[in-house]
């Protein structure tokens, strides 16, 4: 066991947005904003990009990261989950090089907006406490879940959270709970969850705490031009 692991899932194909992990976001693509990151970072070791598409396998070399196989077409489907990516890139470095890292940080090449010091503090925190299985980076929630309806069968608004409280959406909203989404940042894991668990989290997962404001994350064509415009304005001020 040696060393920590970013991998960077990149695939080709992107039905939102055609070609979106080569969408060039303040004069970089968007992948090499996610193998700068992880560059920047004082504890990762090791950079690998899993992607079956040759151009972004390029593109990430010239960045700087590894890209030590082409992932299977099977593997990069859009319906495909993120844990049989890892198993298949964490088995592959391990058969072929004998390397087995204690940690693998998951940085989505969705975000363009992450600081090294989040990584380096959400590996450190995974490290501080052996009874968890992962790390992930959650921000509290904007349109809180006790002001959320379902519309029932006869078209009456259902509050979502009624089994927490009997008018949920009447609460004042310094009286609202705090609750957390997963915000998609950093995900940080241990070898033994991918494998044991055939999990990216396990049961035991530890929350990393990032102001919503910081977060970006690249999904829509509108989400594509917001990231733009505030990471370009982000680079005029710097």
């Amino acid at each position: 066991m040696s060393g920590i692991l970013a991998v960077i899932p990149a695939r080709g194909g992107s039905k939102g947005i055609p070609r979106k992990n080569l969408a060039t976001i303040a004069g970089e693509p968007l992948v090499v904003h996610s193998i700068r990151h992880a560059q920047g970072s004082r504890l990762i070791g090791r950079v690998v990009v899993s992607t079956d598409d040759p151009e972004i396998a390029a593109v990430a070399t010239r960045a700087g990261a590894e890209v030590p196989f082409l992932r299977p077409k099977e593997l990069a489907e859009d319906h495909v989950l993120d844990w049989p990516v890892f198993e298949h890139a964490l088995s592959y470095l391990s058969e072929h090089e004998g390397y087995r890292p204690e940690i693998v940080v998951h940085l989505r090449p969705t975000v363009p907006y992450r600081r090294p010091e989040w990584i380096d503090a959400a590996i450190e925190l995974l490290r501080s406490r052996g009874d968890a299985d992962s790390v992930r980076s959650v921000s509290a929630v904007q349109q809180h879940p006790y002001r959320v309806f379902r519309i029932d069968a006869s078209g009456f608004l259902d509050p979502l959270m009624k089994q927490e409280h009997p008018q949920p959406y009447l609460l004042r909203r310094q009286d609202l709970p705090p609750l957390y989404y997963y915000d998609c940042v950093i995900d940080v894991t241990r070898p033994s969850t991918v494998f044991d668990k055939r999990s990216m989290t396990g049961d035991r997962i530890l929350p990393y705490l990032i102001d919503p404001d910081q977060v970006l994350d690249v999904d829509t064509p509108r989400d594509l031009e917001f990231a733009r415009f505030v990471m370009e304005s982000r680079k005029g001020s710097a």
